[in-house]
């Protein structure tokens, strides 16, 4: 295993990064000529693994080298989110596109008995176990995903084996999983390790990847952007193919991305890029990254220019607009009965995630959606030009600032770190009812 971390709390530089990659590329044996990457999508533009994944690609020269963002069920990356984040030197027809839908192979199943016993009882079902056909059967000598861990709303702290398993995965395994986490409560598993949909994941890479060579390349980075990179700042890199990497990298992005605040939030205002955020799909990571410090009756105001949509297909946009973000217990309970949901959990884990049940307002202002579609999904709406008077957002930087209504907190990425109110992080939040 290799691990680079920086020191006195200090970021490392790029080039203890390329030292670090070029260490790994020097260990490799020269039988490996086909390798496949599995880098984060443009959803994750500002994590830097664009910038590893361009110095891998330069690094590996002489070699096959393919690239499969993983992507999940968010739209496919277009040519020129891909060269705006890998750069332009790797070629467009090295880049294989993932289809969850369509493109994968069955591998075996996690037992509905061990569901239930993870999720303490929330749920029991068995989880088919399906990766896309190129990792099972593509020939590649060497597998390499890549990608930052970080405060996750579905297993808890993101990217390792569920790089692979959602990331690359299909339907059963990303619908069951992400309602695994809604339904045991994402309050509960926020910025933690060993979740229930952790422990599903680690199950089956234990149970069905073997002979598959598999090594993760994690970064870990902080909350802010850095103006002159455009990216987050590394501050620690871990090479591996076992868990131990993983656990190196969870305990330094507990440390680096979680902000931890004495009083909660009474009013806080989130910026989403509109390069990067066009859905609430996505676009709700302002309410998941922030649920824990927002204090009762408290006011959250998205900001995002970019919106255009509520899903990220047209079928579960649909899904969006009919059901919107209801409230946990209501949207459990429809599930039990509506078809539509039941086959597509992860759409309804998402409408649970995105709900406040009462608790905050949540307030989005956009140019491309209209106050009936925003408002007919519970949100509340503020028209774009007017946030942007209220809230001068290009003049703050992340953290406490002064407004014409009051002091507010500022995040200008929901999508770098998880904010919590110190009471809710060490309550661990268990006092939901069966």
């Amino acid at each position: 295993m290799i691990a680079v971390c920086g020191q006195n709390d200090e970021p490392i530089s790029w080039e203890a990064v390329v030292e670090a990659l070029q260490r790994f590329v020097d260990s490799l044996d020269r039988d490996i000529q086909r390798i496949l990457l599995v880098p984060p999508d443009y959803t994750r533009k500002h994590s830097g693994a664009g910038r590893i994944v361009a110095q891998l690609y330069s690094m590996l020269g002489g070699r096959q080298i393919d690239i499969m963002p993983a992507v999940g069920t968010h739209s496919p990356m277009t040519a020129a989110e891909f060269q705006d984040m890998y750069g332009t030197h790797i070629p467009l027809h090295r880049v294989v596109v993932h289809n969850w839908r369509k493109d994968t192979v069955y591998l075996g199943t996690v037992p509905e008995d061990f569901v239930e016993e993870v999720s303490e009882g929330w749920v029991r079902f068995p989880i088919d176990v399906s990766l896309n056909e190129r990792i099972v059967r593509g020939g590649y000598d060497l597998i390499i995903s890549i990608g930052q861990v970080i405060p996750h709303e579905v297993v808890g702290m993101a990217n390792y084996n569920k790089n692979i398993f959602v990331g690359c995965g299909g339907p059963d395994m990303i619908n069951k999983s992400h309602f695994l986490g809604a339904a045991y409560g994402l309050e509960r598993l926020l910025g933690r390790d060993h979740s229930p949909v952790r422990k599903v994941y680690d199950y089956a890479q234990a149970q069905f990847l073997g002979g598959i060579p598999i090594v993760y390349i994690l970064n870990v980075n902080s909350t802010e952007i850095n103006p002159t990179t455009g990216l987050t700042d590394v501050y620690g890199l871990f090479v591996g193919e076992t868990r131990e990497a993983f656990e190196l990298a969870v305990a330094l992005s507990q440390k680096l991305n979680i902000t931890l605040v004495e009083k909660p939030f009474q009013q806080a205002v989130v910026y989403l890029d509109e390069r990067e955020f066009k859905t609430t799909w996505l676009g709700c990571k302002a309410i998941y990254r922030t649920r824990m410090a927002m204090a009762d009756g408290g006011r959250l105001v998205i900001i995002a220019p970019g919106f255009v949509r509520f899903g990220e297909d047209a079928f579960i946009d649909q899904l969006i607009r009919k059901y919107g973000y209801a409230g946990r217990e209501e949207i459990l309970a429809l599930t039990k009965d509506a078809p539509d949901l039941q086959a597509n959990l992860a759409a309804a884990a998402h409408l649970i995630h995105g709900s406040v049940d009462g608790r905050f307002e949540v307030v989005v202002a956009c140019r491309h959606l209209t106050r009936a579609e925003v408002e007919g999904v519970n949100f509340q709406y503020m028209p774009l030009e007017e946030a942007l008077a209220a809230y001068p957002i290009s003049q703050w930087e992340q953290g406490y600032v002064s407004a014409a209504e009051g002091d507010l907190y500022y995040i200008n990425n929901p999508a770098t770190g998880l904010w919590a109110s110190e009471h809710k992080w060490f309550s661990q939040i268990s006092s939901l009812t069966k």
